[in-house]
């Protein structure tokens, strides 16, 4: 079974079980707060399993984009990525456990032919807080999983999001599968690395009340996720993802290249991290945001993937003032198009994104060079030290694989253990940076939030009547303390724009227009001149907010009932974002 049935399979079985198939939202998330990627699938349905009724029901199935930054040095062995597919099915206060865990089982055994006893799982064993789940081992072992293949586990492991945050939450159950051709052993042990997490069904029964008791949810839902990618390697009866039809083209290209064998071990590294970067620099240069490489947010990871993937290609010995990158880039987008198809609207400014940071990079190295022989020039003894070491790493992105190769043909030797310490510590610094970028979760949409939401449409609105009707969002970003919007515009706007702009967002707060929310068809809502910033991500039943005669926009919400609530809306900075798109920061006071 080929990846294509995989994912066809998937949907198919759970519409028979009454769920509506919604498209991927896009990579880059829409007016959310929380995080710089979706990372996962419900991600975009947040409002939803917050209680907003959904316009498509109750029982809804996806394959979703997906893209984690938190396993980037995993990446190079042979089951993690940082961009993946996710297959997705909810319950949004229907059905619960039975149900989701016996369908789950259902399609894994009965539909993808998975033996059970490759199969073990493991569920919440229960804290002074909570009880254990013990309702989800007795409908496991009901259907025929043994004791022995169930493992109890704490809350880090199967509780979600986790017991610190407050909102909806709730235990998870987790379903392994043995990867290896070795014994299948009778018990299962999750420290285990031949047993491979495949899918997980969380079920969220509770909330975690700012007085920090839990109380059961009077709508229960469940959110469930399984990985494209492991799967078919399972299904395909390989232990390297690699080696399966989601990779092979690509590894095959790689080889193709660099004239050298992916069956050589010393090559498996490098091709894997050039195979998963490539991919996941297409999809997210490709989005419809126009995400270019930068020093912030996704602009900086998008810049840290081409870098990392360009000398992962010298340890390869590409040429990397060849079009290798063009001819990568170009294979993932023709293979990816057909599900999505923003891929081929912007296959230009994904192939010019590439080229171009590849170029500013190669520039990059060779000042990193004659700096290296700087260092070299004003060295005592025989040793580059940690702090040298890191700074050729962190100003001129030399990995310190380069820096040793470079001493050791010097016969100069290079602390490497002080650079791992130096490096932890920067890893541990930008984690600590980033959490409230990447955690994703219920409990981040308050009040300020919601307010910030719903400004953004008077902004949109606003921004038509000072520049133009070329003016769409392209992008967002909110916290309880600002707002920040992109949308297309192709020169800085003067101050008297700005002042047009602001004092216009401000008559709509003070004419104090209600918001409503009306439910329709796509095609409906498009007649009538609804604006959408990502008119794919929408399945056939639609939210549509109405603020007045102002604004009418495809929303997943949430929002506010009436301007009136916003108080006075002020810019603080307009500033360029990428080409042709421009970036306004602004508070309400």
């Amino acid at each position: 079974m080929n990846k294509i049935d995989l994912k066809d399979t998937y949907l198919k079985f759970f519409e028979s079980k009454g769920h509506k198939i919604i498209p991927s939202a896009p990579i880059i998330p829409e007016n959310d707060p929380t995080c710089l990627f979706n990372t996962a699938g419900m991600q975009p349905l947040v409002p939803y399993l917050k209680g907003e009724p959904h316009p498509e029901g109750k029982r809804l199935a996806d394959v979703q984009k997906c893209f984690r930054t938190n396993d980037l040095d995993s990446i190079g062995d042979t089951t993690h990525h940082t961009f993946f597919e996710m297959l997705g099915n909810w319950s949004l206060g229907d059905y619960f456990k039975k149900e989701s865990i016996s369908w789950s089982f259902e399609l894994l055994t009965k539909h993808l032919n998975i033996p059970i006893e490759r199969l073990a799982v493991s569920v919440f064993k229960g804290n002074n807080i909570v009880p254990a789940d013990n309702e989800s081992a007795k409908i496991w072992e009901e259907l025929g999983i043994k004791k022995e293949r169930i493992a109890f586990l704490d809350d880090e492991h199967n509780w979600w999001p986790n017991m610190e945050l407050t909102g909806p939450c709730g235990p998870d159950t987790e379903i392994f599968y043995w990867r290896s051709n070795e014994e299948i052993p009778e018990k299962f042990d999750p420290n285990d690395e031949n047993w491979v997490e495949i899918w997980n069904n969380v079920f969220m029964q509770y909330n975690h009340g700012e007085d920090g008791n839990f109380t059961s949810l009077k709508n229960k839902n469940v959110d469930t996720g399984l990985g494209v990618e492991r799967v078919t390697a399972i299904l395909e009866g390989v232990t390297d993802n690699y080696k399966s039809s989601v990779w092979k083209d690509v590894i095959q290209k790689i080889e193709e290249i660099s004239n050298l064998s992916y069956d050589d071990e010393k090559n498996k590294k490098s091709m894997r991290i050039i195979a998963d970067h490539i991919r996941a620099i297409v999809m997210i240069a490709g989005d419809d945001s126009g995400i270019k490489p930068s020093n912030t947010d996704q602009g900086y990871i998008l810049r840290r993937l081409i870098r990392r993937t360009i000398r992962y290609a010298k340890k390869l010995n590409i040429d990397i003032n060849s079009n290798w990158e063009q001819e990568l880039s170009s294979l993932i987008i023709n293979k990816y198009s057909k599900y999505y198809n923003e891929l081929e609207r912007n296959k230009n400014d994904i192939l010019e994104t590439l080229k171009n940071e590849k170029l500013k990079f190669n520039r990059t190295l060779e000042h990193g060079l004659k700096e290296f022989e700087k260092v070299v020039k004003n060295l005592t003894g025989n040793t580059i030290n940690k702090d040298v070491a890191f700074r050729l790493y962190d100003t001129f992105g030399f990995p310190i694989e380069l820096t040793q190769e470079l001493a050791t043909e010097l016969n100069l030797k290079v602390d490497t253990e002080g650079f791992k310490e130096k490096f932890a510590e920067h890893q541990e610094k930008s984690r600590q940076g980033s959490t409230g970028k990447f955690k994703g979760g219920l409990a981040s949409t308050g009040e300020m939030e919601t307010k910030y939401h719903t400004a953004t449409h008077l902004l949109n609105a606003a921004l038509k009547q000072v520049l133009g009707s070329h003016v769409h969002q392209k992008g967002s970003n909110i916290t309880a303390e600002r707002m920040r919007f992109d949308f297309s515009h192709p020169t800085k706007m003067t101050d008297e724009e700005k002042q047009k702009a602001e004092e216009l967002v401000n008559k709509y707060i003070n004419d104090a227009i209600p918001v409503e929310k009306m439910e329709m068809k796509k095609e409906e809502a498009l007649k009538l001149g609804a604006e959408a910033m990502f008119i794919e991500k929408y399945g056939d039943i639609v939210s549509v907010y109405k603020i007045g005669d102002v604004s009418l926009e495809l929303c997943g919400g949430p929002h506010v009932k009436n301007t009136k609530e916003l108080g006075h809306f002020k810019i603080k900075k307009e500033e360029a974002s990428s080409s042709g798109v421009r970036r306004i920061k602004a508070v309400l006071e």
